[in-house]
């Protein structure tokens, strides 16, 4: 950095000033104005102190914390606020996001921590990470009906955004049936049912333990084992998962069930982007061609909005400008029919990663790029991640009598 980066610390009523200051940075580039006791003085201060972040130290989501922010948002919108929260957020995180922060940082936390925050929201204001609105990219694949390859299309989507070094974790919303596990390889020893139903306060560190680590470093939270649990999933929860996740990762990839559910729309709402998959079948295009008018209807903005299309040179008598006739629009991605495809799901293997020379691969990479441009010229991921074929079969064997 070519000088300080400033920030300017209001300390809400309620918060432990001491936990606050052992979180903030000391050096490193990195210049603290205050705490400064109360919000009304703060305000006073953000008049004449030119700070480059507000930083809200608060002890919950209260209406006058939430006030404070959004008037700080309206009055200075190029200052990213970075909020430190002490003590349980109790469904508060959406809250806060949605009053304007750029970031919640659950304290005690470390300052390197606490720096990193800092600087993250400072270039998301700048545009260097190339986000739509303040937070990470969560990206929300969706698919009226099933089969049309939503979770082939997530579990290849995160695994090429992982293999490009971003910090991606992927949610497996398909609370009844969710295939995430299988797909990956992965076994189901946490899912999101046990993270729902372990009381206590949710915080991002208590979120990092139930995430599963899969070997091309990107991180998953997994669905229920079975189709009973998924009624301990409420909607303020799932808001509350994904804004978490959405202020620790770069990227969110979310697999939805099919329709729009209440959980679909939910995950609609905290996103950033959605990822309409559909089949080149006259009943998918037409179904495909409803989703994303409900989307239209729901006020998400098109821009936003990718479309992939599933075997798309199979020879069914419709032609690609037929679908952009029936459905409005142009595919962005033509994912092709592969028997490999399938050969790779039943291995537990993307096939980004199973044959990264192939036109599927780089079908996903291409998807990628338009999330992750800088990424657009990037080859096959790196072939040691790769696992045997021998080993992988043994692995699904495991999957399939932990979920019977």
């Amino acid at each position: 950095m070519t000088r300080a980066l400033t920030a300017l610390v209001a300390l809400d009523p309620g918060v432990d000033d001491g936990v606050v200051r052992a979180a903030l940075p000391k050096g490193a580039g990195i210049a603290i104005v205050g705490p400064v006791a109360g919000l009304d003085r703060s305000w006073d201060a953000l008049q004449h102190e030119p700070a480059d972040v507000l930083v809200v130290a608060c002890a919950d989501s209260s209406d006058r914390v939430a006030d404070f922010i959004a008037r700080a948002v309206q009055e200075w919108p190029e200052r990213p606020v970075v909020v430190l929260s002490h003590g349980s957020p109790n469904g508060s995180l959406q809250r806060l996001f949605e009053a304007g922060a750029d970031d919640v940082v659950l304290v005690p936390e470390s300052a390197e921590r606490v720096a990193f925050a800092f600087e993250k929201a400072l270039a998301r204001k700048d545009g260097a990470f190339g986000a739509v609105g303040r937070l990470a990219k969560l990206i929300c694949v969706l698919g009226p009906k099933g089969g049309t390859g939503k979770t082939l299309t997530s579990v290849n989507l995160t695994v090429a955004l992982a293999a490009a070094g971003a910090r991606v974790a992927l949610v497996d919303l398909d609370l009844q049936f969710g295939d995430v596990g299988l797909a990956l390889g992965l076994r189901p020893e946490k899912t999101i049912y046990d993270l729902a139903s372990s009381g206590g306060s949710f915080d991002a560190e208590k979120l990092d333990a139930y995430l599963v680590s899969h070997s091309s470093r990107a991180r998953v939270l997994l669905a229920p084992k079975r189709p009973d649990e998924a009624s301990f999933i409420t909607i303020e929860f799932l808001r509350d998962v994904h804004a978490a996740l959405r202020s620790t990762y770069e990227f969110v990839v979310v697999d939805t069930p099919p329709g729009f559910t209440p959980e679909v729309i939910a995950s609609i709402d905290s996103s950033s982007h959605v990822c309409m998959v559909g089949m080149l079948d006259a009943l998918s295009l037409k179904n495909t061609k409803l989703g994303l008018e409900t989307l239209e209807l729901m006020g998400y903005d098109q821009a936003h909005t990718s479309l992939v299309l599933n075997r798309a040179d199979t020879h069914v008598g419709i032609s690609r400008a037929d679908v952009k006739a029936v459905v409005g629009r142009a595919p962005d991605v033509l994912v092709p029919s592969s028997r490999d495809i399938a050969r790779s799901i039943n291995d537990g293997v993307p096939i980004v990663l199973a044959d990264e020379q192939s036109e599927a691969a780089a079908a996903f990479r291409s998807l990628r790029a338009i999330y992750l441009p800088s990424a657009a010229e990037s080859g096959p991921a790196d072939a040691s991640r790769r696992t045997g074929a021998r080993a992988r079969l043994d692995s699904l064997r495991s999957l399939l009598l932990g979920r019977t």
